[in-house]
């Protein structure tokens, strides 16, 4: 637990529970249609990989974490298995009203500290240029950004990025 300042309590809980996924999927869905104007290609991409995860994760290596604030989910990030050695932080995202707190920031430490003891030893991540707040938070913790493309994609003419980290 970690008080925001605030008198807020803010807790990072490792635990799946029935709702979660969907969740995931909507704010993402409505965040990046608010914040960014993406079309529902964004959300139908966030519904794949969150329904394969609950499907088919393996515990030992893939792991997803919950920022609450009061109960309330404030955040999320995904750490799932693309190689024996290599894994990839997906949908990593902070509520607007929770922002500004160190939530991302705890929110990629915890993925990054299970990818170290579940053997990876690179951390792969793919976002877009216009995601400048998770781009400046990727840098500080240490990810590298390695190649970026045009890849008009959710109705946006946007520039893919791929970054990583050794760990």
């Amino acid at each position: 637990m970690n008080a925001t300042g605030d008198g807020h309590e803010v807790t990072i809980r490792s635990e799946l529970r029935p709702g979660d996924l969907g969740w995931v999927t909507h704010r993402h869905g409505m965040l990046y249609a608010e914040e960014y104007d993406w079309n529902v290609e964004f959300e139908a991409l966030v519904a794949s990989i969150v329904a394969g995860f609950g499907k088919q994760r393996d515990p030992a290596r893939e792991h997803c974490w919950f920022a609450e604030i009061d109960g309330q989910i404030a955040g999320s990030v995904f750490l799932v298995k693309l190689s024996d050695d290599v894994g990839q932080l997906r949908l990593m995202y902070v509520e607007p009203s929770a922002r500004r707190r160190g939530i991302g920031s705890r929110l990629i430490a915890e993925c990054l500290a299970f990818a170290r003891s579940a053997g990876y030893r690179t951390v792969k991540l793919w976002t877009n240029s216009v995601l400048v707040d998770a781009r400046r938070l990727y840098a500080k913790t240490g990810f590298r950004l390695v190649q970026s493309e045009p890849a008009p994609a959710f109705g946006q003419n946007l520039v893919s990025e791929f970054w990583e980290i050794e760990l």
